[in-house]
């Protein structure tokens, strides 16, 4: 018998994720998907074995039966939609970003604690299993202290469109959206130090290059080329009070010779490289040595990662384990985000 009662509140392409792994998992029994489109929630609930199904989030969260949410919705909903969830007496694993604002991203922190419910931010990177190896290292000592980190996120050709490229429902462009998959990692790895100063750039130089033919890439439902309102490109220079560093450059388009994601971190005793491929650096009887540690996936596996994403959620929800990404970390990564605009738009680097 399913031990827990799950509903998903926002139908578009990442929530395929959220409901396929809870179909998977035998203690979760999906009770109902909600949607702007009736349509299109409809269709997913058929899919998965959902009985009902909601076109407003609020009557969902009126439903006795539900014991816990997926939100995966527009981005400028996520801190609202979780508040009322939480207050609702609702579990909730919110999709990243926790919010677009840091003061929303606060309001929520203050509900969880007010609440007692759980709330688990999707940073899903966190759950993958090369992720999960090497932070068994790291904790180990093996690395030693890391002081400095590297990522980077670059699509030569990948701005989504629709929803992702309006600012008012997005709150950004790759940053938002796929760079903070790649900072929240290394910040992870590195012991989530709090962050003492940011330094960022943001370019609108290239708009989304919808003319650019014979090279395909996932467009949103509602694509639409004549609208696009985010950045191209951002970098940034994190400082954190430990002394630690990490640089960071993401893109949705780019003048590239090809996609990238690598992501780098570097400790006093090794360092370790978690994309594109998982290698553990290290220093034995005066040689240095590349250590390929022997995994199924050697880089992240977007399933799987959902899947343990989801498994992790269902244990805490159940009291068997503890969070791993708590609301804490996403208000702090909302405030790394946040400082990267900031510093962008005035100028200057952005002091915490």
């Amino acid at each position: 018998m399913a031990s827990l009662k799950v509903a998903v509140i926002g139908a578009g392409s990442i929530s395929e994720m959220h409901l396929t792994s809870y179909q998977n998992h035998p203690e979760a029994e999906l009770v109902a998907v909600c949607d702007l489109v009736e349509e299109r929630a409809r269709q997913a609930a058929d899919k998965f074995g959902a009985k009902k199904v909601y076109t407003d989030y609020r009557e969902l969260l009126a439903d006795p039966e539900v014991e816990a949410v997926s939100i995966c919705t527009w981005n400028n909903s996520h801190g609202e939609i979780s508040i009322a969830a939480l207050e609702a007496g609702k579990h909730v694993l919110c999709e990243k970003p926790l919010c677009t604002t840091v003061d929303k991203a606060l309001e929520v922190e203050a509900v969880v604690r007010r609440s007692g419910k759980l709330l688990q931010v999707g940073f899903v990177r966190r759950y993958g299993t090369n992720t999960k190896v090497l932070k068994k290292f790291i904790d180990a000592g093996e690395l030693g202290e890391i002081y400095y980190a590297k990522a980077s996120y670059l699509r030569r050709l990948g701005n989504p469109g629709g929803w992702f490229s309006d600012i008012e429902r997005s709150g950004g462009g790759p940053l938002l959206d796929i760079g903070v998959h790649v900072i929240d990692l290394c910040w992870y790895l590195m012991g989530r130090p709090k962050v003492k100063s940011v330094t960022g750039n943001t370019y609108k130089k290239l708009g989304n290059r919808s003319n650019v033919q014979n090279l395909s890439y996932y467009q949103a439902a509602d694509f639409d080329a004549s609208k696009n309102t985010v950045e191209d490109m951002a970098n940034a220079l994190i400082r954190f009070e430990n002394g630690a560093s990490l640089m960071v450059d993401v893109s949705f388009t780019l003048h590239a010779k090809s996609n990238e994601v690598a992501v780098k971190i570097f400790g006093e005793r090794g360092g370790a490289e978690v994309e594109p491929d998982f290698t553990i650096v290290t220093e034995k009887h005066d040689t240095i040595l590349n250590v390929t540690p022997q995994i199924d996936n050697s880089t992240f596996d977007f399933m799987a990662g959902f899947q343990n994403e989801i498994n992790t959620f269902v244990d805490c929800c159940l009291g068997r384990a503890e969070l791993i990404s708590p609301v804490e970390d996403g208000v702090e990564l909302t405030k790394i985000i946040s400082g990267i605009y900031e510093s962008s738009e005035k100028g200057i680097e952005i002091q915490f």
